[in-house]
Formats: C-alpha cells, sequence, structure tokens
C-alpha cells in the first residue's frame, strides 16, 4: 500500500514540486488553449509551468546545499515562485504559496495545512487590485473552505483538491467569457493540478485528471477583448509604503494588476498601454529588475500564434518600453547581469509567434543568444538570429521590420539596417589598462568604436564630440544618441548641436534608455 505522510516534511515538498512541474508540464498546452481570460494570449499553461520550475528549482537549491528542515523547503519553493512568477495566474500562484508557506512555517500537519490554505486564498485575494469571480481565486477560496477544520494530512490535501475541481467547473457560471468559450478558468485548472500533485505527494496515490473539456475554435467575440496593449512585469526591492503608492498609481494605469511579495522583494504584474510608465513607476518605488514586457496580440491571434515577433535585448527600461511600442518582446539586460539563455526562450515563447527575430544587440550575447535560438528551433519555432552588437543596431533593424513580408525578406532587410549602422559606446574606466588607444587610468572617459577602444578623454562632452567626428567622417544621414539617467542632461544638447553646425545633411534622433544603461550609444546610419 501507498505509504502516507502525517507531516509535511522536506522530502514531501520536494516530492509536491516535482510532481506539480510533471502534471503543469502534461498539461500546459491544454491549459495554454482554454486561456480566453484575462486576456487571451494562450499562455497561462505555459506561465504556471515556468513559475513552477523556478520553484522546484529553489527548492533543489536548498537540498544540494544542506539537509533542510520542512520550514527552509517551503520558505524555498515560495520564494523561488516569487521571483520566477510568470504571468497573471502565474504571481498569484505564488502568492498562494507565499501565503501557505507563512502559517506552514509552524507547522505541517494536516490542521496547519487546512489554516495555510486559508491563509493563502486570503493573501491572493488581498494582492489582486481587484478580485474576479470565476478564477484562480474563487479556486483557491474553494479549496480553502473545503478542508473544513482540519483533520489528517492526506485528508486536508484531499479535500482541498476536490473542493478545487468543483470550484473549476463552476467557473462558467461564474464569468461570461469562460461560458461564451465553453472553457473552465485556465488559472484555476492549474491550480487543480497543483493541488492534485500536494495529494500525491503526502498519500503516495495518483490522482485522476480533470476531465478535459473539448476546446470550441473560439471567435474574437467569445474571448476577453480590448484592454491594454502590454503586459509589463519585473521584480522590485522596495518598502511597504512605496509599494502601497506604487498600487495606487498602477492601478490608475491599467488592470488585471497584481502586487506580491513582501519583506522588500515584489513581483509586479499589471497590463498597460503605457508601459514605459509602469515601468517609471516602480523606479520611482524602489529597484525594479527583471524587466518583462510583451505586447499582447489580439484575441483571434492569440487562439492561433502571430506569424511573427520581434525579441529584443535592451540595456535599459526606457528602451524596453520603446522596443515594445513598436511590438516587440524585450529582456531587460542590466549592468553586469546579462539575460542567460533561458530567459531569451522564455521570451521567446512569450511572444507566441511562429516565426521569431531574435535582437541580443550585444556581441557578448552571441553564443547565448545562439543556444536559445537553437531550443526555440526544437520545439518548432522558426528562428532567426540577425547578430546585432549593439541597441542601436536594434533599433535600427526594428525600424525596417515588416511582418507582413515574407520571413526571409524581412529578415533580410533588418540584417541589412543592422549592418549599416555603425556603433560607439562611452564608457568610464574603473581602472589603469591598456587599450588599443594607450594607457587609461581609472576615471578616464573612454570611447569606443565598434567595441574597440579609440578615445581616451577627461570630459564626457569632449570625448563623446571626438567620437561622433570620427564616426561620421566616413560618411552618415542619420546619427542615434541613446543616453541613460545618469547622463547629464547637456549632452545629448551639445552633440544634436554639433552635427546641426557641422554637418548639415546629418539628422540627430535621441531616445533615453533609462537607469542602468552605458553613459552613452552612439549609431550612425
Amino acid at each position: 500500500m501507498p505509504q502516507t505522510a502525517q507531516t509535511l516534511d522536506a522530502a514531501a515538498v520536494r516530492s509536491w514540486c516535482v510532481r506539480a512541474l510533471d502534471a503543469l508540464g502534461r498539461e500546459r498546452e491544454e491549459i495554454d488553449a482554454i486561456n480566453v481570460y484575462p486576456i487571451a494570449d494562450g499562455d497561462t499553461g505555459t506561465n504556471l509551468y515556468l513559475t513552477v520550475e523556478s520553484a522546484a528549482q529553489a527548492v533543489e537549491a536548498v537540498f544540494a546545499a544542506d539537509d533542510p528542515d520542512a520550514g527552509e523547503a517551503v520558505r524555498a519553493m515560495a520564494h523561488g515562485a516569487l521571483i520566477g512568477a510568470r504571468g497573471n495566474s502565474g504571481t498569484i500562484l505564488s502568492q498562494l504559496l507565499r501565503g501557505m508557506a507563512s502559517v506552514l512555517a509552524d507547522g505541517r500537519d494536516g490542521d496547519h495545512l487546512a489554516r495555510a490554505l486559508t491563509a493563502a486564498a486570503r493573501a491572493a485575494r488581498e494582492a489582486v487590485a481587484h478580485p474576479v469571480e470565476g478564477t484562480i481565486l474563487s479556486v483557491a477560496t474553494a479549496a480553502a473552505d473545503a478542508c473544513g477544520g482540519g483533520g489528517s494530512l492526506v485528508a486536508v490535501a484531499r479535500g482541498a483538491y476536490e473542493g478545487a475541481r468543483t470550484a473549476l467547473e463552476a467557473t462558467p457560471g461564474q464569468l461570461a467569457v469562460l461560458e461564451r468559450a465553453g472553457v473552465v478558468d485556465a488559472g484555476g485548472r492549474g491550480l487543480v493540478a497543483v493541488l492534485g500533485a500536494l495529494v500525491e505527494a503526502v498519500s503516495g496515490e495518483a490522482q485522476l485528471r480533470p476531465p478535459t473539456r473539448a476546446v470550441p475554435a473560439a471567435s474574437p467575440e467569445d474571448c476577453a477583448l480590448g484592454g491594454p496593449a502590454f503586459e509589463v512585469i519585473y521584480l522590485l526591492e522596495a518598502e511597504d509604503a512605496a509599494v502601497d503608492r506604487l498600487r495606487a498609481r498602477l492601478d490608475g494605469l491599467g488592470d488585471s494588476l497584481v502586487v506580491v511579495g513582501g519583506d522588500g522583494l515584489w513581483n509586479v504584474h499589471v497590463h498597460v498601454d503605457d508601459a514605459g510608465a509602469a515601468v517609471e513607476a516602480g523606479v520611482e518605488a524602489g529597484r525594479p529588475y527583471r524587466i518583462r514586457i510583451t505586447h499582447f496580440a489580439g484575441a483571434s491571434e492569440a487562439r492561433e500564434r502571430l506569424q511573427r515577433a520581434v525579441v529584443a535585448v535592451v540595456p535599459g527600461e526606457g528602451l524596453a518600453g520603446l522596443c515594445a511600442e513598436a511590438g516587440a518582446t524585450t529582456v531587460l539586460a542590466g549592468p553586469g547581469a546579462p539575460p542567460a539563455s533561458g530567459d531569451l526562450v522564455d521570451a521567446i515563447r512569450r511572444a507566441h509567434a511562429r516565426e521569431v527575430v531574435l535582437l541580443p544587440n550585444d556581441s557578448d550575447l552571441r553564443h547565448t543568444a545562439g543556444a536559445a535560438a537553437e531550443q526555440a528551433r526544437a520545439e518548432g519555432i522558426r528562428v532567426a538570429l540577425i547578430p546585432t552588437r549593439a541597441a542601436v543596431q536594434g533599433i535600427a533593424a526594428l525600424a525596417v521590420h515588416e511582418p507582413d513580408r515574407r520571413f526571409d525578406e524581412d529578415v533580410v532587410a533588418m540584417t541589412a539596417a543592422a549592418g549599416a549602422t555603425r556603433y560607439a559606446e562611452l564608457a568610464v574606466a574603473e581602472r589603469q589598462s591598456f587599450t588599443s588607444a594607450g594607457v587609461c587610468q581609472a576615471g578616464d572617459v573612454l570611447g569606443l568604436i565598434e567595441g574597440d577602444v579609440a578615445v581616451i578623454g577627461q570630459d564626457l562632452t569632449e570625448t563623446a564630440r571626438t567620437v561622433l567626428d570620427r564616426m561620421l567622417s566616413a560618411g552618415g544621414e542619420l546619427v542615434t544618441l541613446i543616453v541613460s539617467d545618469e547622463t547629464p542632461p547637456s549632452l545629448s544638447d551639445s552633440l544634436e548641436r554639433h552635427v546641426r553646425e557641422t554637418y548639415l545633411a546629418v539628422d540627430t534622433a535621441t531616445y533615453h534608455a533609462g537607469a542602468g544603461a552605458p553613459p552613452l550609444l552612439i549609431g550612425v546610419e
């Protein structure tokens, strides 16, 4: 007979993670297919899978480092879900796990599990700006209510699972968009899978999968239409008071607002039309990072993959907003924190397209981007990697992107535009070193052209002007300047004036990269 657990020990938590990941892996495509609310973008199953994958990795990490107790394992699971949460449902799931962890830290028998599920459902509702019935929130509340006053660990887990299954079947009657499409809530379906995995972990018995509803070919009227154009997600280091102000600010900018976390670390999720404003609100509240901005497709396109999308790596929040407004899915590269191949694969999946153009915008990311492209191709996505070496080349490529063209023609045009853009960067030397332009000292301003140090100076503006003159000596029609928040405002004004007065036939365009970007990036087309 299967061995049942009396308490949720560390091994059971580990087993729960493994089984939940396996269950969501099996059901991911089905959950994606029924995703019609709040946005019919067909990725709820994938988002939940990636959220639980991050939780499972965090649990494995504490087992690799030590022999953890159950409290450490539960906290690791919740923290991993928080930092890896994807999408609306994934963010809510991370808060459910966090709510459970706060109770299970004090005890892990059936009575504590019942209280943990109640705390989880309450915490999730509090994290959502405007809770809606017929969603994962309803399923979580029903799971908690079905536990009664407690009991054995297995009985409580089974009660929660059965309560969640019953509530899931009721969701079409609670939310009109689900009833029109003839489906249950996708996030709720994912939570049922996670709770089924919990029953398996504590009872040793496999659960029957919930009955699969036939998914009709939904028309655009069946889905949640309209709404904001972008999904913005980021991790945020901030104080509680600043997060309260952030919630109010983001609530006025968009919808589907979920802010989860605590103890100085938060995961922020919102749907907005102005992606840049959502990121700027995070900057005002604290330090946002791992910023992901996704441009939503129309409902009919989301039910069927988009034909083509662009994924671009950018060095600052401002450029993330700019590229997202141009229709690209963006990945933020922070100072000293380049994205991993998994981050790029995740972005390619989020683009939800049959064909993807990948712009790494950094020569150091060539191999990382190549590995991501290969993995995505193995999943059936046609990926073209354009080896852009700087953000200005990526902007030039994005400017000529035409999704209605044949894929090969579009890639050729974008590659040609990127290749015709010479690039330069200004940096400040951190220590004495030998360069191709001579010996530099700590604090010197370095002007790099095409990746090589060409100018060493002491003044930012003078060095920038020298670099620009060298680049324009070979000709050019358009100068692109990208400045960071730390760059003096007078720099771009001075360079624009210099171009107007010295190069009469050359135009200039200036963009703001936001915090964390190099002081100045220059492109000449």
